[in-house]
Formats: structure tokens, C-alpha cells, sequence
């Protein structure tokens, strides 16, 4: 198992629309193969800021199965815009 981790700054005010986007952009990502379960989680101490943790069965189902798909396109249409500055993503065993 990989666990995708990703801090997630949003620009300032718009994180409703974010989470609105984000609730279709979700449905995406658990059709994936290699997608075991995900959490977006809202900091309790900083306005317009997540946390985005994604279960993968390995590290290429994320890397090459989503991010070199179609459907990654329409991910990255729908919540890409969103972000200031654009997240690092890292990769934990």
C-alpha cells in the first residue's frame, strides 16, 4: 500500500467551492484502478487549507494509472485552479 499525501493551500475565500468541486472530483478518483480510499480533511488552524491523503495499492497505480489517464484531465480541470501555491505531493509506505 502507497499512501499519497498532499497539503492543500486553496486560494483565499474559495474553499466552498473547492469542497463543492472536490465532491465531484471524488468520484473520479474511487473509479481508479489501484484506489483503495481517500480523506480530504480542513485545517482546524488555517483558513482555505487541507490535507489530501489517498490509499494506492501501489505507487504506480498513482503515479502512471491516474495521473497518466483521461480522467486525470477532468480532475485536474475541476480543482487545479484552486490552488496557491500548487501542491507537493509526496509518497509514504
Amino acid at each position: 500500500m502507497t499512501l499519497e499525501v498532499a497539503i492543500l493551500h486553496i486560494k483565499s475565500g474559495l474553499s466552498p467551492a473547492f469542497e463543492q468541486a472536490f465532491s465531484k472530483a471524488e468520484k473520479i478518483i474511487c473509479s481508479m484502478r489501484g484506489y483503495m480510499s481517500h480523506e480530504l480533511k480542513k485545517c482546524i488552524e488555517e483558513q482555505d487549507k487541507y490535507i489530501l491523503l489517498v490509499k494506492w495499492e501501489t505507487l504506480e497505480d498513482h503515479t502512471h494509472g491516474f495521473r497518466q489517464s483521461d480522467e486525470y484531465q477532468e480532475w485536474k480541470a475541476l480543482l487545479h485552479h484552486f490552488y496557491e501555491p500548487f501542491p507537493v505531493v509526496e509518497h509514504y509506505v
